[in-house]
């Protein structure tokens, strides 16, 4: 890689990080609105965050809301990737393009029809309705996400196992499933990922009892410019951050074991 693409991708990094310079401190301000920078320092918007149910209730909303996105988005996925992917079928162009509608369509007019939609079903400020609508939303990042692995995957791993009397589901379980687990894996975050950070339909959608994260941040940041955002967007931050650091430390260890086996057979050969 030369220099001239190392310091383009430094500078777009920096670029993109550098509004985080300025919300990470002004997550510690003492002022009673927005500012930067700072007059004074303290803990007491990440102490607001945690302890005020306006915003407890929200990040909680937000994480169970996500997790039922990630568990019917793959049940919906999963046998629809397969389909498209290992059939040949009258119809397969028109779904795919059905599951791909959802990246096409703008977010707003989304939101307006599952609103009309959900309102009539008695779906609206409810888990379910944010749910099934998050989840329309999702489908498309991880059908592309499923498809790119099945593409890839060698399937005479699959036939040599029925070909030792293995069904189609023991062969799921124990070949294809373990082989695949982190295409899943990957999937099931993006899935979660965009039901977290989707805010633009759950302001339609969830109402003030279910609402979510994104949603609490909108509405506080329309009415009062509560400096407690500063503490969200970097307490949220971090969650990725520490993430990212604990993938790439698990990672470099599998690294190490697999370097000390390779080792360890060679040592013992000779």
């Amino acid at each position: 890689m030369s220099w001239q693409i190392r310091t383009l991708a430094v500078a777009i990094a920096i670029f993109l990080a550098a509004p985080l310079f300025i919300v990470i401190p002004m997550s510690f301000s003492t002022a009673q609105s927005l500012s930067f920078p700072p007059p004074g320092y303290s803990l007491r918007n990440y102490a607001n965050f945690f302890s005020d149910p306006t915003w407890t209730q929200p990040l909680i909303n937000s994480v169970i809301i996500g997790i039922g996105t990630s568990v019917l988005t793959m049940l919906l996925v999963v046998p629809a990737s397969f389909a498209v992917i290992r059939n040949e079928f009258r119809g397969r162009s028109a779904l795919r393009l059905l599951l791909m509608l959802p990246m096409i369509v703008p977010t707003i007019v989304m939101a307006l029809g599952y609103y009309i939609y959900f309102g009539d079903l008695g779906l609206v400020q409810s888990y379910p309705g944010v749910i099934l609508a998050h989840t329309c939303i999702a489908i498309p990042i991880s059908f592309l996400i499923l498809t790119a692995a099945l593409k890839g995957f060698d399937r005479s791993v699959e036939q040599a196992a029925m070909g030792l009397g293995a069904t189609p589901l023991t062969t799921f379980r124990l070949v294809t499933f373990p082989m695949l687990r982190p295409a899943f894996l990957v999937a099931a975050l993006f899935a979660f990922i965009s039901s977290f950070d989707e805010a633009v339909i759950s302001l339609f959608i969830s109402g003030r009892d279910k609402a979510t994260l994104p949603r609490q941040m909108f509405n506080s940041f329309r009415q009062e410019a509560d400096p407690t955002i500063s503490a969200a967007a970097s307490f949220l931050f971090l969650l990725v951050l520490t993430g990212i650091v604990i993938s790439r430390v698990y990672a470099w260890l599998r690294a190490r074991q697999r370097g000390a086996a390779v080792a360890g057979a060679f040592g013992d050969k000779t």
